[in-house]
């Protein structure tokens, strides 16, 4: 696909594109949390047995999205976070302070989403990552790679850890008292939560706002820094591969239809046996606590990016360029910011309190027709938007903080001749 624009205008329509499929991709996923208790997310029996379709859904989000649209996510925000610092060294800008006022805003932006909107952001993570991946940025594609399978293997070993866990507390080592209680708490994240958590979270976002907020901010305080700990590794990993996909020309339209279609093959053909071998086991053993935390958890992680890679590559190669559907999809991705937290705010409306209150009252089967409803809204609004104004509303409002100054953001009327 060729670039649209010039000099620090410059866009690149394949990068716009598959983010727009990123951010509608990712509430395969996040609807579920949006929906019902967090451990419902990875544990389609978290609050009672699972219809066969219901399971059938599971698993098909569990095979081609989860995690994927985290990780083509995160891709995309470290070619993305690449393309501005060389675009301020070419403006003769310090790059380090276009870096760092960005992230340090988009860390505010997270907090806030955090806090006040709902407990799954994964912009204050951006953030601190991004602030880190900074100095990775004159690394060369091969070193970003090589760099990038390191930190997903020390991702592996310590997720490793979990299922580890998960059994030294079933057989109560080596603290009874101390195992029964590890169990609750890692029952309650990935398993199946005691009926008083339940009942503790349903009654939390049936309630009013101010509760939820309050609730958010006792429980998920640390969440950010925990996460940074957590699966930092890996998030770096994928921002990492996102500027050496960036600079091998992978997502600025630079790959042929036949390289494409063999890092296409070779992803999925990789990837897919292995995800339907751990939907088996983990289905087989009744999505119990430890099949979840390893079949689900921690054998992914290896594997995942690789299934990230076919993804683009299939994006690339099912999306027609200058197709209407290629323009809705730029027009997503270019947007991906506002459309991120306006996907917040519109199913925080539908489930929680302060708006229709289906919270916990819903099978993940009938959470289709919702997510299909706001991916329409998201694919409706952006187009026509950036048809008015340069930017969507938060990308105008992130990039006039970090500049210090109000940037334009109504598109002027070229003079005709």
């Amino acid at each position: 696909m060729i670039p649209q624009g010039s000099g620090r205008d410059t866009r690149f329509p394949s990068l716009d594109i598959v983010r727009g499929v990123a951010v509608l991709g990712i509430l395969t996923m996040n609807i579920v949390a949006f929906a019902n208790v967090p451990a419902a997310y990875l544990n389609p029996t978290a609050t009672g047995p699972a219809s066969a379709l219901d399971t059938l859904l599971y698993l098909a989000q569990f095979v081609l999205f989860d995690g994927k649209m985290r990780g083509l996510f995160s891709v995309l925000f470290g070619a993305s976070m690449l393309l501005v610092i060389e675009r301020a060294q070419a403006d003769g800008r310090s790059p380090a302070q276009v870096h760092f006022a960005r992230m340090g805003w988009l860390l505010a932006f997270g907090l806030a989403h955090l806090y006040l909107i709902w407990w799954g952001d994964i912009l204050a993570q951006y953030a601190l990552v991004g602030m880190i991946a900074y100095a990775f940025r004159r690394q060369a594609t091969h070193q970003l790679i090589v760099t990038g399978i390191v930190l997903v293997g020390i991702q592996t070993i310590t997720m490793a850890g979990l299922p580890v866990a998960v059994a030294a507390a079933q057989e109560g080592a080596p603290n009874p008292a101390a195992a029964a209680r590890t169990l609750i708490e890692l029952e309650r994240a990935f398993g199946r939560p005691d009926p008083a958590h339940i009942a503790q979270q349903l009654a939390v976002y049936r309630g009013s706002y101010a509760d939820a907020v309050a609730f958010r901010w006792r429980v998920y305080a640390g969440t950010p820094w925990n996460a940074l700990l957590q699966n930092g590794f890996e998030t770096l990993a994928y921002i990492l591969f996102g500027m050496a996909a960036f600079r091998s020309g992978l997502l600025t339209g630079g790959w042929e239809r036949r390289r494409l279609l063999w890092l296409a093959t070779l992803g999925f053909g990789i990837s897919l046996p292995i995800y339907l071998l751990l939907a088996f086991y983990v289905a087989a053993h009744s999505f119990d606590l430890h099949s979840i935390v390893l079949a689900v958890l921690t054998l992914p992680v290896p594997v995942r990016p690789v299934m990230i890679f076919g993804w683009i590559a299939l994006i690339l190669l099912a999306v027609p360029a200058g197709s209407a559907i290629a323009r809705r999809l730029a027009a997503t991705g270019r947007m991906a910011f506002s459309n991120y937290i306006a996907t917040s705010l519109v199913c925080t409306a539908i489930f929680y309190s302060h708006g229709l209150a289906l919270f916990g009252q819903l099978h993940r089967a009938e959470l289709v027709p919702i997510m299909l409803f706001v991916w329409a809204l998201i694919l409706a609004w952006s187009q026509p938007w950036l048809q008015r104004f340069s930017n969507g509303p938060l990308e105008w409002l992130w990039r006039s903080l970090a500049r210090g100054r109000i940037e334009p953001l109504r598109k002027v009327a070229r003079a005709t001749q």
